[in-house]
């Protein structure tokens, strides 16, 4: 995929090869969609192999055969349209609340990646179909829960299959909307599915992969955050950088800690708060989150850039079963062959192990917010106002960061490990990869809230050392802080700060002058 220079917006999509930075412009930002031109040739392939074994009558499972254990059931010719909508309408049963537009993007561009590689034996009109409802801004109403990550996402798929239909509802510049009338004043014909097609579309790991990407995006701007507000913090608590000594991470050899720890000194380099202390201090270490910062957010930033090669392969993948292997030597020929791909145990794993840097991120900024309210840790006023006692100050925001931080303790319990067997045990093993995916939004907005409080009170941490300043990187960012937010003077209605100060990081605007330092996490 390969974006227009006249048009930041606009893709075309050469199946198989998406990147990162083409899956994160996709996530951020609406846009239009073209197919290669040369994907059509192995489109028309896949579709007449299955129209071939159609004629011949012989049967192949999900052409002429029902579904799962269903699958010894032979159905007649003039009956396979009405077996794919049947298909479609039974398997409509999702529940929960809808994904985000943002997410469902990601679904229908992967969806139309998987068919157009050729191998799913689905006609070109429904890939263009589908990119003509992309790029009509037409996003299927799909619920967020009903997917066991086996057999492919299923429910979730089938609603937004239903779109293509012209039947349930849709979203269109952000307001829900019967399906049939979306379609139609966008000028998109309804379509009527042939063999193959409708468990062609429910087939695959669009859906968890689409909100485990999700999950990825928002997790490496939570590293980024929490590496410039830990860095915050390290001033405000008149911390050492002396950690961040490129020796010391050398000699151990993770790559993740290294790049870390460049990052760490060149975000406090030239801070006037770090020379003022260079003599006389009488501390010797300082605690972990301070300290180790190299070492625990080095190992997120490891497990997050896994998890995206992870991803990245997946939202390339073909996912559907069975696959049609066309023979190019014999028009209308190939074979068809069942196997799993649907079975996405690879992006469950992924998400879990995203799971587990997210809830770190926060974990460790936690620490740092008591670590800051801490007189006898910080030499800072108690709670961090000037008159405590008559103000609470940053007590019980730090008590909100306690209760997100437990919270995402829970959350982060790994989703793979369980299986519940369905389709009367046909299916007896699943990856449980969609609920491992979804709830790294929750994860996500968690951690948020606790690294915003962090830099709330890393910045009144900073303001308390004036006239020294801090490094350039970090003034910059306490610039953009109290453009919103005003310092904390006295008590007053604190969760409107916080929010701000949590949009700001899930913006990524903490760390927007400085991407460069983070280019080891967008390869």
């Amino acid at each position: 995929m390969k974006f227009m220079t006249q048009d930041p917006h606009h893709l075309t999509l050469q199946p198989g090869r998406l990147t990162l930075p083409e899956l994160r412009a996709v996530w951020s930002a609406a846009g239009t969609l073209a197919l290669a031109p040369q994907a059509y040739a192995a489109i028309e392939a896949s579709a007449a192999t299955v129209q071939a074994i159609v004629a011949k009558g012989d049967p192949a499972y999900g052409i002429n055969t029902g579904f799962g254990l269903l699958a010894k059931r032979h159905i007649a010719p003039a009956q396979l349209e009405q077996l794919q909508r049947n298909l479609i309408l039974s398997h409509a049963v999702g529940t929960g609340e809808l994904l985000s537009d943002n997410v469902v993007r990601l679904v229908v561009l992967t969806k139309i990646g998987s068919l157009a590689r050729g191998y799913s034996g689905v006609r070109p009109l429904i890939v263009d179909t589908l990119i003509a409802l992309y790029n009509a801004g037409i996003m299927p109403a799909i619920p967020c829960q009903g997917s066991v990550g086996a057999s492919g996402d299923l429910a979730p798929l089938a609603h937004m299959t239903l779109a293509l239909l012209g039947v349930g509802q849709v979203r269109m510049r952000g307001e829900l909307m019967d399906a049939k009338a979306a379609l139609a004043a966008a000028g998109i014909a309804p379509v009527t599915l042939a063999a193959k097609e409708g468990l062609a579309l429910i087939n695959g790991t669009q859906v968890s992969t689409a909100l485990a990407l999700h999950g990825l995006f928002l997790a490496e701007r939570l590293l980024e955050a929490g590496m410039v507000a830990g860095s915050m913090s390290l001033d405000a608590a008149r911390g050492s950088d002396a950690p961040f000594d490129p020796r010391v991470h050398e000699v151990r050899g993770q790559p993740g800690q290294i790049a870390a720890a460049r990052i760490y000194r060149e975000l406090v380099a030239g801070s006037a708060i770090r020379a003022s202390h260079l003599v006389g201090d009488e501390r010797v270490q300082d605690p972990y989150s301070l300290r180790c910062q190299p070492q625990v957010m080095g190992a997120a930033m490891d497990l997050i850039v896994q998890a995206g090669r992870t991803l990245l392969i997946e939202a390339n993948a073909v996912t559907d079963n069975p696959l049609v292997f066309p023979d190019a030597d014999a028009p209308g020929g190939g074979v068809v062959v069942s196997g799993g791909n649907f079975h996405a145990e690879p992006v469950a794993f992924a998400a879990d192990t995203l799971a587990l840097a997210i809830a770190e991120i926060g974990a460790l900024a936690e620490r740092r917010i008591a670590l800051l309210i801490d007189a006898t840790l910080s030499g800072l006023p108690p709670f961090l106002v000037r008159e405590p006692g008559v103000n609470s100050g940053f007590m019980i925001a730090h008590v909100t960061a306690a209760a997100l931080a437990s919270e995402n303790k829970s959350l982060a319990h790994p989703a793979s490990v369980d299986s519940l067997p369905t389709s009367a045990n046909q299916e007896d093993h699943v990856s449980m990869a969609t609920f491992a995916a979804r709830r790294l939004g929750q994860m996500a907005h968690n951690t948020g809230v606790i690294v915003g409080i962090e830099l709330l009170a890393a910045a009144q941490g900073i303001e308390f050392h004036r006239p020294l300043t801090s490094s350039g990187h970090l003034e910059h960012v306490h610039a953009l802080l109290r453009a919103r937010v005003p310092a904390f003077d006295e008590d007053r209605f604190f969760a409107p700060d916080i929010e701000q100060a949590r949009v700001m990081v899930m913006e990524g605007a903490l760390s927007a002058a400085c991407k460069a330092l983070f280019a080891e996490l967008h390869p």
